[in-house]
């Protein structure tokens, strides 16, 4: 049960439905998760500044249980990723940062429960 939080201050109109489709079928196969589990928010429009500038950025953050808890891992998420939201957004990569989170089942609530007693 993947999440995905996309920060940016690029505007609205950069975030069309098919982009949100893109990046859901695109981080899922690239976390080895279906579709239908992702959780993807993308937050536009945002005052943002990095590397001491206020140029387009996006911030990227995954959070998901078994797949993003090392550092291999995270290595190979990262430059599929970065691939994808260049090219989608047209940003280099000096312009976007990821950030990795490793859950535990007992860290995401479903069904009135958490994830180690589904």
């Amino acid at each position: 049960m993947p999440f995905v939080d996309l920060q940016s201050n690029l505007p609205e109109s950069s975030f069309s439905e098919e982009f949100l489709e893109k990046l859901c079928s695109f981080a899922a196969a690239v976390l080895g998760k279906p579709v239908d589990r992702m959780h993807l928010i993308v937050k536009p429009g945002l005052p943002m500044l990095m590397a001491g500038s206020c140029a387009p950025c996006v911030v990227l953050s995954v959070s998901a249980i078994g797949v993003t808890d090392t550092a291999d891992k995270n290595k190979e998420h990262s430059a599929k990723l970065f691939e994808f939201l260049t090219r989608e957004l047209a940003l280099t990569e000096d312009r976007i940062t990821l950030q990795f989170h490793s859950l535990q089942p007992h860290q995401v609530g479903k069904k009135g429960t958490v994830m180690s007693f589904l």
